[in-house]
């Protein structure tokens, strides 16, 4: 889910970058800093407007770098339990498949305990979950609809959430050829 929020960091700048421009030094170690991170349990996608730029102070550790409090607002991805997403299905094995959603921002793995019943795994050259009639398959670059079950956060890493085919209108949105079945499809 993708929410605005207001968030705050201590910005370090050594003394080369004080001078006239120093407030657009700032606003560009920030958006170095934080955009596309992993922090406080949100993956910061974009930064929206910084409110707020603190008087520096500088170190009393003999560095000579000021650091400057700044306050800001920011996009963020968190995904919820109970969230439904479309994604793509990156890799398959016996285990469950890996997906990634559309912004790449989330790995969601979705057991075989959590894909229906009647899917049965395939091996071979590339692996596939088959239904039992043949009409859905299941395989790298297929657009899934899941549920979010679970979710982790690696500030490094990023998130790692746990997924759902177990549901009503839950499944395949298009094959892995491409053929889109709703108005909306995404490239992986």
């Amino acid at each position: 889910m993708f929410s605005d929020v207001t968030l705050g960091l201590n910005i370090q700048l050594h003394p080369r970058f004080i001078g006239p421009h120093v407030q657009d030094y700032i606003v560009g170690k920030l958006i170095e800093e934080v955009q596309g991170t992993c922090c406080d349990g949100y993956s910061v996608v974009t930064i929206i407007a910084v409110d707020e730029i603190g008087k520096g102070r500088i170190r009393d550790d003999g560095s000579g770098l000021t650091t400057y409090p700044v306050k800001y607002q920011c996009k963020v991805f968190q995904p919820v339990e109970g969230e439904i997403m479309d994604v793509v299905v990156t890799k398959v094995t016996k285990m469950g498949f890996f997906s990634q959603d559309e912004d790449k921002l989330c790995t969601i793995f979705v057991s075989d305990h959590l894909i229906p019943d009647d899917m049965e795994f395939q091996r071979g050259e590339i692996p596939y979950y088959l239904s039992s009639d043949g009409s859905v398959k299941i395989q790298e670059y297929t657009q899934v609809r899941l549920k979010i079950v679970g979710s982790q956060v690696d500030d490094a890493k990023g998130f790692f959430c746990i997924g759902s085919l177990r549901d009503d209108f839950l499944g395949v949105i298009s094959d892995a050829g491409g053929a889109v079945d709703s108005d909306e499809g995404f490239e992986p």
